[in-house]
């Protein structure tokens, strides 16, 4: 009876939700405080009535309850613990209950830490949560319950897709929904705002801490599944610009644009309008890649589900949040006002371009995803839109994106001069034409493109230093350098962290693609072959066993100069169940490079395909990730986000705010 314990908590975290949903909204608008306080009992209720089906699910899981058909269709006896753990959200069911689960969790945040929010607008943030949480569980319930039974139970289940059964995938979805779900947060607090028809810099501040978190969840989500993708599919790359990759990606470079929007709308009251809109689709692109991977219109190792229905229920519950949120913020356009000026050469001009240019970029990943969509929906023709059309627009996009990254956090806020700036900055810039004339030198041959990204790299790390230098002169009233460093905020140090893992990225991406060899050979036990430097030689074959597979493992040695480097076995893996050849590739990990080969198909009894890869500077690539959501999560971390904004005054002003907003979070 577990599982119908499980399906019966989803019936009443459906009608929690919609408790949730109506009363606060109604109490907030009525003065009503016993309705308006009714929101965060049902965001707690609704999260334990989840809580209980997802244990319900994973009990069937961990137990082979193969009565229960999404517990059949992604599991097996023969599963090991931890990947029949992970195959709870392995499927369009289950993940849609962990995507659930992770939502409510954030419903449950709002309530524990906006005690300190005037309770009206409280209210009506977990008023919206909880109508789009009725929907999405009505989703659940009505086209994706996990809970349906099998009669007569099948003796054992048809595997996990062997793509799944990794330790990637364990931690993969769980970030990556929090950042999509996260932005609900944003979302939130925008319709809040719209509704009480107060947005100015308490609105922003507010806002702010949960907009950067869930950046940073999503900034994680998408670099483990960048290097899932680079070690477990055997292809040897860390981006396609598959559709399913980029509707992760759309999100992150809109909800980028959002958390430099809000600095800019709480430190000086402007942008207000923008702001709001980028919540708005910042959310809503979210749903949108929820749409496109389970709506079956997608092929792609990523996406869930080919169900039609599901489909047009995501596409009808988008067009509904949408359409209300726009319609809203056009009633209410009009009581939004201007804010403050500000000159064209300023910090607010140079963060504005800045979101002009993200969102060019996100519209251009989002035209080449959708465009071969429509064109078969309408029965034009089948096109492919591949990484050329991607590196040919997204990058001339980023470059100046990348630039004006390093003058506007050293740009004065209202009004600055081009000049100042120049002076300001003239020896970043220096060393930043140095680095990028002379680095390519010792790394290979001279190149204009891995120049140029070198050049953005520097200016991005010389200009943070500027920056840096900057505060620890300022005059102050006592203390060395030591208290100067320890004055500033944590979000200044945020966005220095997260600006250098942009640095950081650049680097690992412009090398990688500038100088990176591999070669496809056949071979045989006993050739060789060189490749960037390195001679690797096949020395054997051998057949192993796992738990619920059968692999023919090659040893690969290693040698450079003379000296072993590595030993390697990649393996070409067979699945029992499904009877599905995988390559499972082998990496010797390097932090300046690393060496890759992958097993292809056996042309005879001794011959195989072999792919060998030399990557330098790969791993900054996720190093860079790593450091933008470290920054991110160190900004939340500020003092000013843990005072009641009762005791603050948030009004613009030379003094408090304007240090306070400098460190603009995780840009």
């Amino acid at each position: 009876m577990i599982p119908e314990i499980g399906h019966f908590s989803l019936i009443l975290a459906l009608l929690i939700a919609l408790v949730q949903g109506v009363f606060p909204l109604l109490g907030a608008t009525r003065g009503n405080p016993v309705w308006m306080l009714m929101g965060r009992s049902a965001a707690l209720g609704q999260f334990l009535f989840l809580a209980i089906a997802f244990a319900a699910l994973t009990h069937a899981f961990v137990n082979n309850d193969f009565s229960v058909a999404y517990v059949a269709s992604n599991s097996n006896s023969t599963l090991p613990l931890q990947y029949r753990i992970a195959a709870v959200w392995g499927g369009h069911e289950g993940s849609m209950l962990l995507w659930m689960l992770i939502f409510a969790g954030w419903s449950v945040a709002v309530t524990w830490f906006s005690r300190h929010l005037p309770e009206e607008f409280a209210a009506r943030v977990l008023g919206v949560m909880g109508l789009v949480g009725a929907g999405f569980l009505a989703f659940l319930l009505f086209t994706s319950n996990p809970f349906l039974r099998l009669f007569p139970a099948p003796a054992d289940g048809r595997d996990l897709n062997p793509l799944l059964q990794d330790f990637g995938m364990v931690l993969h979805p769980p970030m990556l929904y929090m950042g999509y779900v996260g932005f609900s947060v944003a979302f939130a607090f925008a319709i809040a705002a719209l509704l009480s028809g107060r947005l100015d810099a308490a609105w922003a501040r507010w806002s702010r801490p949960w907009t950067t978190v869930a950046w940073a969840f999503l900034t994680l989500g998408i670099a483990l599944g960048s290097l899932w993708a680079y070690y477990e599919l055997g292809w040897g790359g860390w981006w396609f610009w598959d559709p399913v990759e980029n509707s992760s990606f759309i999100p992150w470079l809109v909800g980028t644009a959002l958390i430099h929007s809000l600095a800019v709308t709480e430190a000086r009251g402007v942008l207000k309008g923008w702001t709001v809109l980028l919540a708005i689709f910042t959310f809503s692109l979210s749903l949108l890649g929820t749409f496109l991977v389970r709506s079956g219109v997608l092929t792609s190792v990523h996406a869930f589900a080919t169900d039609p229905l599901r489909g047009v229920f995501v596409l009808a519950l988008l067009g509904l949040v949408v359409g209300s949120a726009l319609l809203l913020f056009a009633w209410r356009a009009q009581r939004v006002g201007l804010g403050g000026s500000f000159e064209l050469v300023s910090r607010e001009s140079m963060l504005l371009a800045n979101n002009v240019v993200l969102a060019a970029a996100a519209g251009t990943v989002l035209l080449g995803t959708l465009y071969p969509l429509a064109l078969d929906a309408l029965g034009i023709g089948k096109i492919s839109v591949g990484p050329p059309y991607f590196e040919a627009v997204f990058v001339p996009l980023m470059a100046p994106a990348l630039f004006l990254l390093g003058i506007g956090q050293i740009a004065r806020w209202k009004k600055a001069s081009l000049p100042d700036l120049a002076t300001r900055l003239r020896w970043a810039f220096a060393v930043a034409v140095l680095v990028a004339l002379f680095a390519p030198f010792s790394l290979g041959s001279w190149s204009a493109a891995v120049s140029g990204g070198l050049l953005l790299a520097a200016w991005i790390v010389t200009s943070s230093a500027a920056s840096l230098f900057e505060r620890l002169r300022r005059p102050r009233e006592s203390g060395g350098i030591l208290a100067r460093l320890r004055a500033s905020s944590r979000s200044y140090y945020g966005m220095l962290v997260a600006h250098v893992g942009v640095a950081v990225c650049v680097v690992g991406i412009t090398v990688v693609l500038g100088y990176g060899t591999d070669q496809d050979l056949r071979m045989e036990i006993g050739d060789s072959a060189e490749v960037g430097g390195y001679v690797f030689r096949l020395e054997r074959f051998a057949e192993v066993s796992g738990p619920n597979y059968t692999a023919t493992r090659a040893e690969v040695r290693v040698t450079r100069g003379g000296r072993d480097v590595a030993l390697m076995y990649p393996e070409k893996r067979t699945y029992r169940t499904q009877e599905k050849p995988m390559t499972e590739a082998a990496i010797d990990w390097g932090f300046f490079r690393d060496l890759y080969v992958a097993l292809g198909e056996p042309l005879d009894a001794r011959t195989w395909l072999v792919r060998i890869f030399h990557k330098p500077f790969v791993e900054w690539i996720w190093a860079g990730w790593l450091l933008m959501a470290l920054g991110g999560l160190l900004a939340v971390c500020d003092r000013r986000y843990r005072i009641p904004v009762r005791r603050m005054n948030l009004a613009p002003s030379p003094g408090g705010l304007l240090e306070a907003a400098e460190g603009a979070a995780a840009r």
